[in-house]
């Protein structure tokens, strides 16, 4: 049985297109189109429903303990109203989930993928023992919207009359917002700047509308999944199921750069091993010589022999170019290789490029 958010009936009322992700049903688009949609968010603002999300909370005088043992962030750099990407893995090094941290008033909320929620529950409170916390699930009672683009803050600073330069970039604040109580936090998906919102689930549908209609003059769109992952695929954001997976290590994804290697966490030994002796295999973006698109699974070669294997691709709605992410050995990760995408039993010349591929200019 599928499951459906509070705004289920909102987005079927405005057309949009429901499918099935993750377990849930969800508009991948509305009629607007997922291009305009993707445009909306790099030039004004977009609404995404993103409810699947699991958020747990973590409570109790050992929680920040726990959490070093948990993830892989040194989470006492952390001050309260601090949010941080972090990970949870497995003893071997591959990763359970990538997860986002906010560090609240007695409490640390922690922020899962939805095809993850009941998996990263089970894991965690698989290692909680010895620890004097409590763990709640408040995936249900919390609804999660994210407002992104350049006019995001315009848009929410019409609802409050707290200054919203007050959130800095990865920091949250609970206030409220036309009204209602929420935590925001200026953390996102999609490479712009923007706001992640929690929201009781019963004021969630009203809270929508009051957002869409507080973004009518700057142009808010409510977007779907498909703009939601050609704008994180841009940004060169990781997707689990993707780029993340219990057959990847952080290493390999390039995410190196989250782990705190001081702290006892879990998959440590085992990621201390592959940082010495170097990953076999990287995580690369690709821009295509030849016209085509690069799909995910397609299989990547050099020389003729199949090497590695396309994670995401698409054309890019910002650039325009036709681009992927790819895991491949780590003799082929240099910037400038040129290898070949298998699409439909043909080679097609691609080239190593920076990631990520599109960056927002400072403001």
């Amino acid at each position: 049985m599928l499951q459906r958010t509070p705004l289920y009936a909102t987005h079927v009322a405005s057309g949009g297109r429901m499918v099935e992700f993750a377990g849930h049903q969800l508009p991948v688009q509305y009629p607007s189109g997922p291009t305009a949609e993707h445009q909306a968010v790099r030039s004004a603002a977009g609404l995404f429903d993103i409810d699947h999300m699991g958020q747990f909370e973590l409570a109790g005088p050992d929680a920040e303990r726990c959490l070093l043992h948990l993830q892989v962030w040194d989470v006492t750099q952390m001050a309260e109203g601090d949010a941080h990407y972090s990970l949870l893995c497995y003893a071997d090094g591959t990763v359970v989930d990538d997860i986002f941290l906010y560090k609240l008033p007695g409490r640390w909320l922690i922020v899962v993928n939805a095809a993850n929620r009941a998996k990263d529950w089970a894991w965690i409170e698989s290692h909680l023992a010895g620890h004097a916390v409590t763990l709640t699930d408040r995936s249900d009672e919390l609804a999660m919207l994210a407002l992104q683009g350049p006019q995001a803050a315009t848009i929410l600073q019409k609802l409050t009359h707290q200054p919203l330069a007050q959130i800095p970039q990865r920091s949250a604040l609970t206030l409220e917002l036309g009204g209602v109580k929420a935590i925001a936090g200026r953390t996102g998906y999609t490479g712009e700047d923007g706001f992640e919102l929690y929201v009781p689930a019963e004021q969630v549908v009203e809270f929508w509308q009051l957002l869409l209609e507080s973004g009518q003059t700057e142009g808010l769109l409510a977007c779907g999944l498909a703009a939601r992952d050609s704008l994180r695929f841009e940004a060169g954001m990781p997707l689990y199921g993707h780029e993340l997976s219990p057959q990847i290590t952080p290493l390999e994804a390039r995410l190196g750069w989250t782990i705190s290697w001081q702290l006892p966490f879990i998959g440590r030994d085992a990621l201390l091993k592959t940082k010495l002796e170097k990953p076999q295999r990287l995580l690369v973006g690709l821009e295509m010589v030849d016209k085509a698109v690069p799909r995910e699974q397609y299989a990547v070669a050099a020389d003729g022999q199949i090497v590695g294997q396309v994670t995401s691709g698409m054309k890019s709605p910002t650039l325009g170019k036709f681009l992927a992410m790819a895991y491949v050995p780590a003799q082929y990760s240099a910037l400038g290789t040129v290898l070949d995408v298998i699409v439909r039993d043909q080679p097609k010349q691609a080239v190593v490029v920076k990631r990520p591929f599109y960056r927002r200019s400072a403001p």
